[in-house]
């Protein structure tokens, strides 16, 4: 039986590319497109967003009344859209994908909240090539250790409203971790000024933004002597798209618990 989708956002410039990316996978079926109320798209047929003709489903902005037609729900939205959208398909039984960026502790405890109740996906970032991104920075942080300063530069389009990306912030994570640090202690978000000497200790982020850069990272490791780049840059929205579809297929048979890309693509160790 084919996995019935929910879009949620299915305006936006990534709604639109899961639109197609869920169509191009013959195993799942797009029931819903959602945006919020108000919006202008509202009762557009959701093909035509994607650039696909009709296909019959048409936007709609209550999200409760599709939810018994839905087997998963992709939310790429806004925080407090998804705290609100997690919290209804909690009480509905319906697994999320969520690639909402920019949420605050509160509203990252309302997804582990729901978790309990329904398998949830969350990342920052749905790329394959990411996800492996994250593993090779880990690795690097505790080889090269205390000794190598470490600088996140990220860019993306004129558009995007959080700063700095979410894919950034968690690949700051994961170099903290594995250097042993938190980075709500070590981190820098630019500089200005008579900064002083640079603290060894710290790791620095610097956001880029701009004409329609779909999504470039770059973490730096620089040494006395030497400098390490390990870096990623997405051509395509569609690369997230194919992800978070992946993600959906993953979630469906999953037990209650909150996951990331590292378990969709079975790369979660111990």
């Amino acid at each position: 039986m084919a996995i019935r989708i929910g879009i949620c956002g299915a305006g936006g410039r990534m709604g639109r590319n899961l639109i197609a990316a869920t169509r191009e996978q013959e195993e799942l079926v797009l029931a819903a497109a959602l945006e919020r109320p108000g919006s202008s798209l509202i009762g557009v047929d959701a093909g035509e967003l994607a650039g696909e003709g009709a296909i019959g489903v048409t936007v709609t902005d209550d999200l409760p009344a599709v939810l018994p037609q839905l087997d998963v729900v992709i939310d790429f939205t806004l925080p407090d859209a998804t705290v609100a959208n997690v919290q209804a398909c909690a009480e509905a039984g319906v697994a999320m994908v969520i690639g909402t960026t920019g949420l605050d502790d509160e509203q990252k405890r309302h997804l582990r909240d729901a978790s309990a109740r329904i398998p949830v996906v969350h990342a920052a970032n749905y790329s394959v090539g990411v996800t492996l991104t994250l593993s090779l920075l880990a690795t690097a942080a505790r080889a090269l250790g205390d000794d190598y300063d470490v600088e996140v530069v990220e860019a993306h389009h004129r558009y995007k409203i959080d700063a700095p990306s979410g894919t950034a912030l968690r690949m700051g994570e994961v170099v903290a971790e594995a250097l042993g640090r938190d980075l709500r202690d070590c981190a820098v978000y630019g500089r200005e000024g008579q900064t002083g000497q640079r603290d060894s200790k710290t790791i620095g982020f610097e956001t880029i933004r701009g004409g329609d850069v779909v999504g470039d990272h770059t973490v730096m490791f620089l040494g006395l002597g030497e400098r390490m780049e390990i870096s990623h840059r997405a051509s395509s929205r569609m690369t997230f798209a194919r992800g978070a579809v992946r993600s959906a297929t993953w979630v469906r048979e999953q037990a209650p618990g909150l996951y990331d890309m590292e378990d969709v693509l079975g790369l979660r160790s111990g």
